[in-house]
């Protein structure tokens, strides 16, 4: 009988973590002061009261890597299905600006972590996975499950303990999205003047649709299955369909041969990526058919979505920190460290430069909303942006959602550009090292140039 609680006893202690770090928040001043979000503290809890540390409770890392790895691919499936609200013109200039921002703020973290572990490499360290600085955007700008699932996928490729690696890359980025978002916050709050800082026009605040909205049964009674269920069902069913299309592609790739399997395993590592379009793929053909009369019956449910999404990746993110392996830290300590420290100290400048040239409203907004995307995820770029827009005024919250629909398809050719960087590690052929970062650079130069020139022209047109 014990054995069929071992399946869920993680799930279980991760669900204790939740309720503990929020008993926490609600009654210590220092933890809301510091918008420190509530998953992310049940993490600390799970790590602090786990085998690494006190060793009070015992998790399997392998099914916490497995709950990670799936809950990723829910919360975006979730997002994915749900209905979108339409968004004046005006501000969808903002929305691909946004979406700009992320995909270049990928980019310039991949060209910076990798080219200093190429250099650790070439020098100091000639041991070292030289593919290792690429964690860093994934870890950073994209959040632990798209780290641990890359990661995991290296293991494979050659470096040892590679998923731990990036949790740990992830979560030393949640640490600069707190500690240093507001001191940052409150540094540009006094400069607002002296940098120029100021909003440039008036701005009509936009509510989305989404915003406090009511949960409506879409699912009649007579049809006896609540709408929860249905939910489920058809995440579960895009679920399916994703993994029999990586099945087909791994085997399609076969015949390319080390580079085919190495592209395989990033696909299977950014599975959430192609669930992500399947998901977009299933909605629009639902609406097709509303359309047509042959649906007659909305099935997804926004409501019940956003709060499967949001779970998900509350449980991910304590899942996250919990797994995370002190004795991995120690052992990639110096990489680690020189990697995730030129990496924050990057973002900020970055955050600072890119959101002064490319936006004309809502500045300060928009830097602290992005600096804690850039290096978390969605859920601290919002706890930071609270601190100055606590009742979403500014139209930046839209921008952080819709931004990271318009960076996704952008940022599926980088998948493959992965699969070049580590098959010169493979292969023992440096020179595709260089090819990649080549692409990486080119890559940047043209989203830059394009998202410059656009937010000139916009300017000079006003």
């Amino acid at each position: 009988m014990l054995e069929m609680w071992e399946s869920v006893k993680e799930f279980i202690f991760l669900s204790l973590f939740l309720i503990i770090a929020i008993i926490l928040k609600r009654k210590i001043k220092f933890l809301q002061r510091f918008l420190i979000p509530t998953s992310i503290i049940g993490g600390f809890i799970g790590l602090i009261l786990g085998a690494e540390v006190l060793n009070l409770i015992q998790l399997d890392a392998a099914r916490l890597g497995t709950i990670i790895y799936h809950l990723m691919a829910v919360g975006f499936i979730s997002v994915a299905l749900k209905e979108k609200t339409s968004v004046p013109a005006s501000h969808r200039r903002d929305n691909v600006n946004t979406g700009l921002a992320i995909i270049s703020s990928y980019l310039t973290q991949g060209i910076l972590g990798f080219a200093i572990t190429l250099s650790l490499a070439y020098t100091f360290l000639p041991k070292l996975f030289p593919p290792f600085g690429l964690l860093l955007p994934l870890g950073f700008a994209q959040g632990p499950g798209q780290a641990f699932s890359i990661g995991t996928s290296w293991e494979e490729l050659g470096l040892a303990n590679g998923g731990n690696i990036g949790l740990a890359i992830a979560t030393i980025g949640f640490l600069w999205a707190i500690f240093f978002g507001i001191p940052l916050l409150n540094v540009l709050v006094r400069k607002k003047k002296a940098w120029g800082l100021e909003d440039r026009e008036k701005v009509i605040k936009l509510k989305s649709k989404d915003e406090g909205e009511k949960h409506t049964e879409n699912i009649p009674k007579r049809m006896f299955i609540d709408s929860l269920t249905v939910q489920v069902a058809l995440i579960g069913f895009v679920y399916l369909i994703t993994y029999f299309a990586l099945r087909g592609v791994t085997i399609a790739l076969e015949p390319l041969g080390e580079y085919g399997h190495i592209v395989g395993q990033l696909l299977w590592g950014f599975h959430f990526v192609v669930a992500t379009m399947f998901a977009i793929l299933v909605r629009i053909i639902l609406n097709a058919l509303k359309k047509k009369n042959w649906l007659h019956i909305k099935y997804p449910d926004n409501y019940i979505l956003q709060r499967i999404s949001a779970g998900s990746f509350d449980f991910m993110i304590v899942a996250a920190i919990a797994a995370l392996s002190i004795s991995t830290f120690r052992e990639n300590w110096i990489p680690l460290v020189i990697v995730t420290t030129a990496g924050g100290i990057f973002t900020i400048v970055y955050a600072v430069y890119l959101c002064r040239r490319i936006y004309t409203n809502y500045i300060i907004e928009h830097i602290v909303g992005l600096y804690g995307q850039f290096t978390g995820t969605i859920t601290t770029g919002m706890a930071l942006l609270r601190e100055i827009d606590p009742d979403s005024e500014s139209n930046v919250p839209e921008n952080l959602v819709l931004g990271g629909a318009v960076a996704l398809p952008l940022g599926v050719p980088l998948m493959f550009v992965l699969g070049f960087a580590v098959t010169g590690y493979t292969s023992g052929k440096p020179l595709f090292y260089f090819y990649s970062l080549g692409i990486f650079i080119v890559y940047l130069g043209a989203i830059l140039a394009f998202l410059l020139i656009r937010s000139r022209r916009r300017k000079t047109s006003k």
